[in-house]
């Protein structure tokens, strides 16, 4: 199959608080598709049928159209979507990595990069997915599950205490890119941490903080790629330092010992197929100072941004970003 001949819908932005991430790696794709001799649709399906007329001014400046949940399935339901062979999903957090999106293409019968529903839902919900891992022996940090609905905050501060200890981070559900996210070094900061967490979800996470170091392995075609080790300029690796240039570094291959690198690729690759997740992914771990590895969650549509880590991995056993686009589609296809 030529890919030339693929009728591509790349899809993108969307109305999480991740929307321009996502327009970040749809321009990113973009321009390889183009290299690549396709000719992408593109569709921001927070717009409804209402898209924008120029691409340029898309990516370039804010949005001058109204965006809103309701218009996803204006969007599918809509001849945009007429014909098309393949939809290059490149949306980021609630609404694009949850099944959502997945499921309204599914239902018009037409396909997609990445994982199905069930497989996008489970890694969006960090709950479900470390109950996962812990089935399949993927080693992740302790954690306490609270429910929005729970404000009785001396007595979820003092399980915090005795179960998890200080530092611990508080985090949304399902959320990604570290939105809504506090590490708390002491009970004081826990309240305003639960109402952060609270603005973003109805569940928000207690885990266990884990000294040392920031690492993940992408997944593709169910083989893991090399361990990456992040080394942000802040203490964490926040929103930017994931998203603004040279506020990271990274370092492909991790200079870390062989046999804790397997393991890390092994364990990545268990956690992939524990929420049952194809093509590709991401798995993002803490390995502590005595170098054990915690799995913290998996991306079932990684960034593909200028400063993104899939790219990273692909490159550094001789994959370039538009092979591994070729490769994404083909194995989605």
């Amino acid at each position: 199959m030529d890919i030339r001949t693929l009728k591509i819908a790349l899809v993108l932005g969307g109305t999480s608080p991740e929307r321009d991430v996502s327009k970040s790696s749809g321009q990113s794709i973009y321009k390889a598709l183009l290299s690549l001799g396709c000719n992408p649709t593109l569709i921001d399906p927070a717009y409804g049928i209402n898209q924008p007329k120029d691409k340029y001014v898309y990516f370039a400046h804010e949005d001058t159209l109204e965006i809103s949940n309701s218009n996803y399935v204006r969007a599918v339901n809509s001849k945009l979507f007429d014909n098309i062979d393949l939809a290059f999903l490149a949306l980021h957090g609630k609404w694009g990595e949850d099944g959502t999106m997945q499921s309204l293409l599914e239902l018009r019968g037409i396909k997609y990069t990445g994982s199905r529903v069930l497989a996008s839902a489970l890694a969006m919900d960090k709950i479900m997915s470390k109950i996962l891992f812990q089935h399949y022996n993927v080693n992740t940090p302790k954690w306490i599950t609270i429910e929005n609905h729970h404000n009785d905050y001396p007595k979820l501060i003092e399980k915090i205490k005795n179960e998890l200890g200080f530092p611990c981070v508080i985090k949304p559900n399902d959320q990604g890119s570290t939105v809504g996210v506090t590490i708390c070094k002491s009970e004081e900061q826990l309240p305003a941490a639960f109402d952060l967490s609270k603005s973003f979800s109805n569940r928000i996470l207690a885990e266990e903080f884990i000294d040392g170091h920031e690492v993940t392995v992408a997944i593709l075609d169910n083989e893991p790629l090399p361990v990456l080790e992040i080394k942000p300029k802040h203490n964490v690796y926040d929103y930017e330092c994931k998203y603004i240039s040279g506020m990271s570094e990274y370092e492909v291959p991790a200079k870390i010992p062989n046999d804790v690198a397997a393991q890390i690729r092994a364990q990545a690759l268990a956690a992939h197929i524990s929420l049952g997740c194809e093509v590709y992914s991401r798995a993002d771990f803490r390995l502590s100072n005595d170098l054990k590895p915690y799995c913290l969650e998996v991306n079932s549509l990684p960034g593909m941004t200028s400063t993104s880590l899939v790219p990273k991995m692909a490159k550094a056993i001789g994959i370039s970003f538009e092979e591994l686009l070729e490769k994404i589609i083909f194995l989605s296809l």
